[in-house]
């Protein structure tokens, strides 16, 4: 198995609100975190875990990505619910982790700012901001 699957943003939220066990890990840059926003899941009492991808501005790949989870103390059976902005690096960090063993990692469909309108534009085409869920910014 490559990984879980894809799940929509609504879902993943759901899913974080009833599963307590579960960990949204947000694999954007961190220039990203800081200018576009996180999702906020005080609600939930708990937090994102932050962990880049790749690092702008080259994108270079994170090679201490898989390091950084396991720092964070993330068990192997947790459910991991992975985004980014638009759900192509988060498929790939949910691919790594499960190739390394973590058993649940699900894409986060979608991402945080969602799919280009007509006009390039993101943020009017699904992720977890169209959605309308928790979200803070700087």
């Amino acid at each position: 198995m490559e990984y879980a699957g894809d799940l929509d943003v609504t879902e993943v939220w759901n899913r974080l609100w009833n599963e307590p066990n579960s960990v949204l890990v947000d694999v954007r840059s961190a220039a990203e975190w800081n200018y576009v926003g996180l999702p906020d899941l005080s609600s939930l009492k708990r937090d994102v875990v932050c962990s880049e991808w790749q690092s702008y501005p080259g994108m270079a790949r994170n090679e201490g990505f898989l390091a950084e989870i396991e720092e964070a103390g993330i068990a192997k059976d947790a459910v991991i619910f992975l985004l980014c902005r638009s759900g192509v690096r988060s498929k790939n960090a949910a691919i790594l982790l499960t190739a390394a063993g973590y058993q649940n990692c699900f894409n986060v469909a979608g991402g945080f700012e969602g799919d280009k309108d007509e006009s390039d534009h993101r943020g009017k085409i699904g992720g977890w901001k169209f959605a309308g869920l928790p979200w803070s910014q700087g």
